[in-house]
């Protein structure tokens, strides 16, 4: 028995004599957040459709719990959420969801579900009727349906107002408070910055980064801006501490983490000179930039 929901472990995928998965290892935790990042042709999508079972690899093992994907054990433990959802347009929210229930054996009740993911006043409307950001709602009710011990997101927020989305990250919450484990494929990185555990980093094909977002910070070694507001002369400021001048007022001190508490000893012993100081760590697309960047050729 594991006490992984998901383990992928040294997996290698060839497309002609291309490489498109080079030795992929990752794993999920149960009740775990974790974000999937890349540029386009990075291989997150062929990741998502080999844990599903719908590619099949060439070297490696993936398995979610103990089952082997596509087994039936795997689907009923695996819930999927794509990028461009697509339902029968004749069925109302209702039947649709109503049929996947059937069909996973699950006894939910489904305009309650529906009312969770804010359809309930359209859960007899037909589907042809809905926006992009409803059906996308439909489709996350269908990943609630049972509790699957891994739910992967592509793209979730596509579609969705800023008001849905935060929605959205609450019932992932719930999910992962439940002890579904999730990978959530996105390039919103200011959203998934403050609502996952980890961060992986795939590029071509590679995984570059795994880690939470303070470690990765401290192993890429990113510098931390710190802005500086003079009270009355910004110029006596900038010869002072050096740096560059914003604003007119201002001036920005670039510092490594391990010389950040020198820089600010530096600053507090300039006295009434200061008026405020803002300091900034790296943020997620500081981070990404550093791990994903291509290659030089």
């Amino acid at each position: 028995m594991t006490d992984k929901a998901l383990s992928i472990t040294q997996v290698s995928k060839d497309r002609g004599k291309t490489r498109v998965l080079d030795d992929i290892t990752l794993s999920l935790a149960p009740g775990q957040r974790v974000a999937l990042l890349g540029h386009n042709g990075a291989g997150k999508s062929t990741l998502i459709k080999s844990i599903l079972g719908l590619t099949s690899i060439h070297v490696g093992t993936i398995r979610i719990g103990d089952a082997t994907p596509g087994s039936a054990q795997a689907r009923r433990d695996t819930a999927y959420l794509p990028e461009a959802v697509s339902f029968h347009p004749a069925l109302t929210g209702r039947e649709q969801l109503t049929l996947f229930a059937q069909l996973s054996g699950s006894r939910a009740d489904v305009p309650s579900l529906l009312d969770r993911v804010g359809l309930g006043n359209a859960l007899d409307r037909r589907i042809g009727t809905y926006s992009k950001g409803m059906r996308q709602r439909l489709g996350l009710a269908q990943v609630l349906l049972g509790r699957p011990k891994v739910a992967l997101l592509d793209e979730p927020t596509s579609g969705l107002d800023p008001i849905s989305r935060q929605d959205l990250y609450a019932i992932i919450d719930e999910l992962a408070g439940q002890g579904t484990a999730v990978l959530i494929a996105s390039h919103a990185l200011t959203e998934v910055e403050a609502r996952t555990d980890r961060i992986a980093i795939m590029r071509e094909g590679r995984m570059v980064a795994d880690d939470t977002l303070n470690n990765l910070s401290a192993l890429a070694g990113l510098p931390i801006r710190l802005k500086v507001r003079a009270s009355a002369n910004p110029e006596a400021l900038a010869a002072e501490l050096g740096g560059n001048r914003i604003n007119g007022a201002s001036v920005e001190l670039l510092c490594s983490p391990d010389d950040k508490m020198e820089a600010l000893r530096r600053i507090a012993g300039l006295g009434d000179a200061v008026a405020d100081v803002e300091m900034t760590p790296p943020k997620l697309e500081d981070l990404y930039r550093h791990y994903a960047q291509e290659e030089m050729q």
